[in-house]
């Protein structure tokens, strides 16, 4: 399939699709945490509106969306549901990571339409080296939307080259070869389905297996992605720009919520019988609006910076890929600030299973709790490297 057989739909056209689907996504939203996976009718969706093929490159008739297009795509699914952005930008970034592999591969990968690859970055399998590629086996947890996924980009730990030391590998592994652990009980981001995978002596070929270096650098062992504005940019960054939709829509859901219950409530124990009358209201509003917008400024600089560099191919600093790390932070806990205003200004009815913001409270929370995403954690890192330390961590 060549790049002209694929017109992509420009911008504003895909986010009108994602704003279509938020009354649905709403409506199924009970339905997956109570299941903890993303109904069926969901993923059919999605898969209409198109968002499965925005970061698959346009030989592959996908649209090769640029960061900044998939980020306001995420940010009027998570309006709908948290769990669907979350998992959504998830295959986004996986899919990604296919077009690093080598073209024989990605013709493999991406004949399935609309396909769908789950992943983690963290390396908790073994790859034993073996005729033809590398013997894979171990688990790995968090794997969000492994129910509806057709590969896992799975991580593990094997021989470097030097035949002394050991590096993680990314090995791509269809989903039916894996087991699927229902293991997935907790109380924020129920939908995304984030089971554990078990893989028990699968063997990948070597073609399928890549150094996590390479991804980590952003270097595309695909001649056809070569020099493609999608593929210039090293995974970290790529994934933190991918990432933040999710924050800025739970928290613009939030508000979006708050503010449909206003008419009908008063504050209890005052004089106030119409609570929307109430100077601290207005504060709150006020106060959680500027978080939202503080947010989507800092997503803005990721998606700018990831954009920018991948046209005019331009090679990315320590300090790029560390202040992305600290952008995503910045959004997180911003996005979660805000979403802590507007539940506590919503008083105690507001905790019943029927009322959206506590879902979106437990969901928030969630995400600020993913490793790559922790604001302390990526602030103190940028600080280290603002006063002159190299950063403590390959994932950059």
């Amino acid at each position: 399939m060549s790049p002209s057989t694929t017109q992509a739909p420009p911008r504003v056209e895909l986010v009108r699709r994602a704003t279509k689907l938020v009354p649905l996504l709403r409506e199924h939203a009970p339905w997956a945490e109570e299941h903890r996976r993303l109904h069926e009718e969901t993923i059919a969706a999605l898969a209409d509106a198109g968002v499965f093929r925005m970061r698959v490159p346009a030989h592959h008739g996908g649209y090769e969306s640029d960061a900044a297009t998939l980020h306001a795509v995420l940010a009027e699914l998570g309006r709908g549901d948290g769990s669907v952005a979350w998992t959504a930008s998830v295959w986004a970034i996986a899919g990604w990571m296919v077009g690093m592999f080598p073209d024989e591969v990605q013709d493999e990968v991406f004949a399935t339409p609309d396909v769908r690859i789950c992943g983690t970055l963290t390396p908790s399998a073994s790859a034993t080296p073996t005729a033809g590629g590398m013997v894979i086996n171990g688990r790995w947890s968090f794997i969000s939307g492994a129910l509806h996924s057709h590969w896992q980009a799975a991580m593990a730990i094997a021989p470097a080259p030097d035949g002394v030391n050991m590096w993680p590998v990314v090995a791509l592994i269809p989903i039916e070869e894996l087991e699927i652990v229902d293991d997935w009980y907790t109380s924020g981001l129920r939908g995304s389905g984030s089971v554990s995978t078990v893989a028990t002596d699968v063997l990948v070929p070597a073609e399928r297996v890549l150094p996590l270096p390479a991804l980590l650098a952003g270097r595309t062992t695909s001649v056809r992605n070569t020099g493609l504005p999608m593929y210039q940019g090293p995974l970290v960054g790529v994934a933190n720009a991918c990432s933040a939709g999710t924050v800025v829509g739970m928290a613009r859901a939030a508000r979006e919520n708050f503010l449909n219950r206003l008419g009908s409530r008063k504050i209890t124990y005052t004089d106030y019988a119409h609570q929307g009358e109430a100077a601290i209201t207005h504060l709150q509003v006020a106060e959680a609006t500027m978080k939202i917008d503080e947010a989507d400024f800092h997503a803005e600089r990721m998606t700018r910076l990831v954009d920018t560099k991948g046209v005019n191919g331009e090679p990315w600093t320590v300090l790029d890929r560390v202040r992305t790390r600290a952008d995503i932070g910045a959004v997180c806990q911003l996005g979660r600030d805000a979403v802590d205003v507007l539940a506590m200004a919503s008083g105690g009815s507001s905790i019943l299973s029927d009322v959206p913001m506590q879902r979106i409270v437990r969901d928030m929370h969630a995400v600020n709790l993913h490793a790559l995403m922790v604001p302390s954690t990526n602030a103190e890192l940028y600080g280290r490297v603002l006063c002159g330390l190299d950063p403590n961590t390959q994932y950059l």
